[in-house]
Formats: C-alpha cells, sequence, structure tokens
C-alpha cells in the first residue's frame, strides 16, 4: 500500500443495527476498490474482517473490524463494528477514532433500536455520517418506507443523495440525484454505466433534487441568499454546499445499496471521498497534562508533536498483545520508543502495520490521521495515550457502559483454576466491559459483561485460545444474618483428661447494633472475674463465630456484644479456651435473640420510553421492588427503584424483552434488609441441602 498524506486518508466506522449488513458492505466495497479478489459471504464463513472462529459460527460481527482500501488517490480506513449491544464497547472505540460514520440501515426491516442507539452514539462524538439503505434487492425491500422513518427518528436533515432503479430482485441501479444522471450496475456490480433518468420515474426524481437543494441552501447563508432570489447554484457550489452541510451535521445524506450483490459500492466510495471529513478537519483536539488536570490543546497536524490514541486491544497467547491505535498529530516510526502518558512508561515499538481482517500489511510510517497496529508491547491497553515524552498530553479515555449480567464461574476440571484465571486475565486487557471478581464471601469467581452474548463468547475463547472448559451458574446471593432481640447466655468450656485442662467461662448480652457498625464489642467486667489478658481472646472468639451465622451459615453483623461476667482457673484458663466459650456462648445468643436473614437491597435507575412504564413497574413489583420515584425526560422515564439483588441476576435480559432493546439500567447496592418469610425458608432449604451435599 502506498503512502498518503493525512488530506488523503478517511477514517469511516460503519455502524448499524445487527444484521444490516455492515460486514457485507465492507466485503463489497474492499472488492470494489481491489483490496480483495473474491467477494467472500457470511453464510460461508469467509469474509475479510468477520474471521474470528466465534464470529463465523455464530455469523455475527463481535470485533470491530479494520479494512483499509485505496481509491480514486485516496485511502480510506473502514471500521466494521458488531451492530449487537453485547459488544458496544468496540462501537464505542470505532467512533472515538473515526472521523465520520456510515449508518448501514436494512430496507427490510427500517429504522430499529440499533439504528436508534448508534445515532446517538454518532451524536456524543459530534460525527458527521451518511445513511446507506441496504438489501434492496432483498423480497418486502422498501426504500421509501425505510426514508419516511428515517425523517421521523432524525428529522428532515436526512437528504437522499440517489433513489432507486427497480425494486427486489429487479433493482439494478440508481438516479444520482447529483448528477442527475441513471447510474446502471453490471451483474458483479464491479462496474457501471451512466444514462438518462427512466422517464416513469424522471417527476419523482426532480422533486427529491429539488428537495436536497432546498436542503444544501438552508445549510449555507450565502446559498439559501441565492436561492431565495431564484438564482441556480453551480454545480461547484452545489457540491461545495453539500459537503459543508455533511461536515456541520445539516445534512445527512441518503444512499442505496446492495451489499451481498455488490450493487451500489462504486458510488458509496467516491461519496466517501467528496463528502465526508479528512483527519485535518477537526483542527484540534483537546487532552490535560499527565498527573494533572491542566487543559493542553493539540493541532491535528503532521507538524506537531506525535500523539496516538489506543481503541482496541487484542491479546493472543501465541501473538501476544496487538494494540490498535490511531496518530492524532506527528508521525509514527517504527523501531522507535514511545512514551505512553497514560502510564508513565516508555515502550518499545518494532514493526507496524494496519490490518486487513486477519491480514497484516506492513508500513513503513504512521502519518496524522492513520490507523495502525503494534505488537509485543508491554503494558498499554485500550483507552492509552502514546506520545512523545518531550511534549506529553494525555486524551480521555472512553467511558464504556458498566457489565448488566453477571454469572459464577469455575472449570469443569479441577485443577485448571490457574488456567481459567490466566485466560480471563488476558481477556481483561482486551475488552473493558468485561470485569472479573473474586467474591471472599461466597467463593466464586464472578465474571461480569453487557449480556448473555458476550460472555459465552467469552467461555468460547477461553476453551479456543486456551484449552480450558468452564462452566457458568448463577452467583449466590451474599445473604447476611443478625438479631433482632436480645438475649443473656453463658459459654463455658471445660475438659479435663490427664495433665493440664482446659476452662473458659464466660456470660454475655447481645443485642441489634445500628445499621453497618458489624460488630460492636464492650467489655463490662469488674473485679476480675475475666482476667485482662483473656478478653482479646473473648473478642476473637465471637468474631470467628460471626464468620457462619445460626439461620443459614451466613456471616453476622450489626450486634453488640458485652462480656459482663465469667470465671477462671489459676492453672487451666487460656486464649483459647475463652476463644471457645466465647463462640458457643454467641452462638446459643443468636438462637436467642431471634436471629433473621438479611439479603443486599439495591439502588436500581431504569431509563425507557414512556409507552414501556406499565410494564416496567409492574415487573418491578413481581421483582419485590419498591419504586422510590419517576423522572420524566424527553420521550422517556427514569423509573427509580430500591430491588432485592437476588431478583436482578437476569434482569438485563428482562428488560431487554419488555422494551426491545430500549431500555438501559444501572444498579449499585444500597443497603441490607430482612427477607420476607417465605423467600427466607426457601434460601435456608438451599443453604442446608448443599450442607448435605458436602
Amino acid at each position: 500500500m502506498k503512502k498518503y498524506t493525512s488530506e488523503n486518508i478517511r477514517n469511516v466506522a460503519l455502524i448499524s443495527h445487527g444484521g444490516a449488513g455492515k460486514t457485507s458492505l465492507t466485503e463489497a466495497l474492499l472488492f470494489t476498490s481491489g483490496a480483495i479478489n473474491r467477494l467472500g459471504k457470511i453464510e460461508g464463513g469467509n469474509t475479510t474482517t468477520d474471521f474470528d472462529p466465534d464470529e463465523i459460527k455464530k455469523q455475527v460481527t463481535i470485533n470491530v473490524g479494520l479494512a483499509p482500501l485505496e481509491w480514486d488517490g485516496i485511502k480510506i480506513n473502514l471500521l466494521d463494528t458488531p451492530g449487537y449491544f453485547d459488544f458496544i464497547g468496540d462501537v464505542l472505540g470505532a467512533l472515538r477514532v473515526a472521523d465520520s460514520a456510515v449508518v448501514v440501515v436494512c430496507a427490510v426491516s427500517g429504522v430499529e433500536v440499533g439504528t436508534e442507539k448508534v445515532w446517538g452514539y454518532a451524536d456524543d462524538f459530534n460525527l458527521p455520517r451518511l445513511v446507506v439503505v441496504n438489501k434492496l434487492d432483498r423480497e418486502n425491500a422498501d426504500y421509501e418506507g425505510t426514508l419516511e422513518q428515517l425523517r421521523e427518528h432524525f428529522g428532515y436533515s436526512v437528504a437522499p443523495l440517489q433513489m432507486p432503479i427497480g425494486k427486489e430482485a429487479d433493482y439494478k441501479g440508481v438516479v444520482d440525484l447529483v448528477g442527475q444522471k441513471a447510474i446502471m450496475f453490471s451483474d458483479d456490480g464491479k462496474s457501471v454505466t451512466q444514462e438518462d433518468i427512466p422517464v416513469d420515474i424522471k417527476d419523482h426524481a426532480e422533486e427529491l433534487r429539488e428537495k436536497l437543494v432546498e436542503a444544501v441552501a438552508e445549510a449555507d447563508d450565502s446559498l439559501l441568499e441565492k436561492y431565495l432570489e431564484g438564482e441556480p447554484m453551480t454545480d461547484e457550489e452545489f457540491k461545495q454546499g453539500l459537503r459543508q452541510g455533511v461536515l456541520h451535521n445539516k445534512i445527512v445524506p441518503v444512499l442505496c445499496s446492495a451489499g451481498t450483490s455488490n450493487y451500489g459500492t462504486q458510488s458509496l466510495l467516491d461519496l466517501i471521498k467528496a463528502y465526508l471529513p479528512t483527519p485535518l478537519d477537526q483542527g484540534e483536539l483537546k487532552g490535560y497534562l499527565p498527573d494533572s488536570e491542566e487543559e493542553v490543546t493539540r493541532k491535528l497536524s503532521p507538524e506537531e508533536p506525535m500523539s496516538a490514541f489506543v481503541y482496541k486491544t487484542l491479546a493472543d497467547p501465541y501473538v501476544g498483545r496487538i494494540n490498535f491505535f490511531r496518530v492524532y498529530s506527528g508521525t509514527v516510526q517504527p523501531d522507535s520508543q514511545v512514551y505512553n502518558s497514560s502510564r508513565d512508561i516508555n515502550e518499545r515499538f518494532g514493526q507496524v502495520f494496519a490490518m486487513r481482517g486477519k491480514n497484516q500489511v506492513s508500513m513503513d510510517e504512521v502519518v496524522t490521521g492513520d490507523i495502525a497496529c503494534v505488537a509485543k508491547l508491554q503494558e498499554t491497553v485500550t483507552g492509552d495515550t502514546l506520545c512523545d515524552r518531550s511534549a506529553p498530553i494525555v486524551f480521555p479515555k472512553l467511558n464504556f457502559p458498566e457489565p448488566v449480567i453477571s454469572f459464577a464461574v469455575e472449570p469443569k476440571t479441577k485443577g485448571d483454576e490457574e488456567k481459567v484465571g490466566s485466560g480471563l486475565s488476558r481477556f481483561l486487557e482486551e475488552d473493558p466491559t468485561f470485569h472479573l471478581e473474586r467474591k471472599a464471601e461466597t467463593k466464586q469467581s464472578i465474571i461480569s459483561g453487557l449480556g448473555e452474548l458476550h460472555l459465552d463468547i467469552i467461555v468460547s475463547r477461553l476453551q479456543e485460545k486456551f484449552g480450558v472448559e468452564v462452566e457458568l451458574s448463577t452467583p449466590k446471593v451474599p445473604y447476611r444474618e443478625t438479631i433482632k432481640g436480645q438475649a443473656r447466655v453463658e459459654g463455658k468450656h471445660k475438659k479435663q483428661s490427664g495433665g493440664r485442662g482446659q476452662f473458659g467461662h464466660v456470660y454475655i448480652e447481645m443485642e441489634p447494633a445500628e445499621t453497618g457498625e458489624g460488630l460492636v464489642f464492650e467489655n463490662k467486667i469488674f473485679g476480675g472475674a475475666v482476667p485482662r489478658q483473656y478478653i482479646p481472646a473473648v473478642e476473637k472468639g465471637v468474631n470467628e463465630a460471626m464468620e457462619e451465622g445460626v439461620v443459614a451459615g451466613y456471616p453476622v453483623q450489626d450486634i453488640i456484644v458485652r462480656l459482663v461476667d465469667g470465671s477462671y482457673h489459676n492453672v487451666d484458663s487460656s486464649e483459647m479456651a475463652f476463644k471457645i466459650a466465647a463462640s458457643q456462648a454467641f452462638k446459643k445468643g443468636m438462637e436467642q435473640a431471634d436471629a433473621i436473614l438479611l439479603e443486599p437491597i439495591m439502588n436500581l435507575e431504569v431509563v425507557v420510553p414512556e409507552a414501556y412504564m406499565g410494564d416496567i413497574m409492574g415487573d418491578l413489583n413481581s421483582k419485590r421492588g419498591k419504586i422510590q420515584g419517576m423522572d420524566p425526560g424527553e420521550g422517556v422515564q427514569k423509573i427509580r427503584a430500591q430491588v432485592p439483588m437476588a431478583e436482578m441476576f437476569k434482569y438485563s435480559i428482562d428488560l431487554r424483552s419488555m422494551t426491545q432493546g430500549r431500555g438501559f439500567f444501572t444498579m449499585e447496592f444500597s443497603h441490607y434488609e430482612e427477607v420476607p418469610y417465605q423467600a427466607a425458608e426457601k434460601v435456608i432449604a438451599e443453604s442446608k441441602k448443599e450442607d448435605e451435599e458436602e
């Protein structure tokens, strides 16, 4: 691949709802440009960007794929992103380093929930975009209906630049509303011919052209004045006005395509070159100095000191770590030293290369605006900034969504714990939306992610890459126990079996403490009934006894224990004897002081479109939730509630089902409270069953 200047690079993220055809369209663009010589198919498992075994098996994109191509004197870095919410982390990474987005919409399904979501993400990054209505050769494809949906959802900045000629199986070309010509596709889509617009659709084409001219005029004050005065625009004015409208998000062009047939790809490549921004159009980027909140600005220019951002990391047990990065200023050279300002370390670059799917394309240098990869950096991960040490800058990290679903994980084969831990740790490096936590209280390793599919893929890769199989189960709830009443109890440990015996004797009083106080231990001994040197042993005995309560064996919390009396033996008393006596007294006291089971209660915030309010509130009530309040937003409602953790492990699945994926939630621990009688009985029975099995 030859060298390109920054002005001749385009970084374009393809985004959509799952199944709209991004990967097939990417494949067709690569084929049309000559980057590949064979058109792969999703069904055949041989597309360039979906090369991961899980992607081939499930026929969905899991990782953002990089696909550089050359077209008419420019280099286009296509970023083929996942369409499923479970892999939104890769979408956010791609949008962060892209300069524009191509929103792919299926002509059969129209605007879907994923379309709305990725549009919102593109808004968050303020990316210019165009829309491709794909699959126009499919049965029930409806271009006009899809166009109307786009306008309803995203406003009248949505402006068609093309209209299809023919429908479904007869889709063979488009009307180019800019050039005012019909473009007819060859059977393989690799070549096109220009013709006059067919007479039967000429009036409709002229109507759409007039709306496009109006949209261009409204995006530019000088052109609007000319338009209102009835003066025609020159072709150059029209194209320049259209480009400015796109760059400032005042116009969103709509194009036609059929990715699997390779129809419409030439026009799309031409429009990417003509109307989408270069890496220099953004002008500058804000960051801050390392270990400081002082803001600094870096001009996006080859003349500036080098700076780059790592947007993706792949961890491979054989190749090691591969970091994908975009250069924002200066130039990256192979075999050079760079400064990781996020971690205050130097890293040594070896070879730099582009990835086209899984194939490496060697690069002599990486200029401002280009995207490349480097292998075997020691500590650099996703979200890190790389720069020149003499001109340090740290770019803001990506804000990834928090996990919404968790499972306990354990190896199928005993002794594989270390391999599981090692493999999962590698995945933590490459996927910031994946979390791993060891819960000491339940003795479980918990993996968390953005959906069931997300964690299924993690498990599959664990077997594929590290040769270890695991089982997933619902995590145990970290219940607690406490008391509601009071008790005064005696604990005596007395043992005589020849030689020195053991003797410890205590009286303790117990009552509930304030929430969150844990153990409040009070020494109320007077007159030396229990010698001072044994008091710490009594407290230790109580502490150890609190690790396993009498209701269902869960840790005990929020109790006041007073040591009020006791006795000792000059010879036989010891710290161990008093520790055992205190432990016995505590357990007896728990039974007498009305011990109860506590469960963790979560603060929940659910944001849903207003239409789903009733279903959500009814579902929360069925989960023993307590509604705390509602805050209205623009077309949505935020519901605040407190819900037991035990009811929430599969909530992401329930919410997605109830809202067709339009709802989302956040959750955090609030407090513990008593488990209702029926639910407590079930927990106690399960605990007894586990004890018997052990």
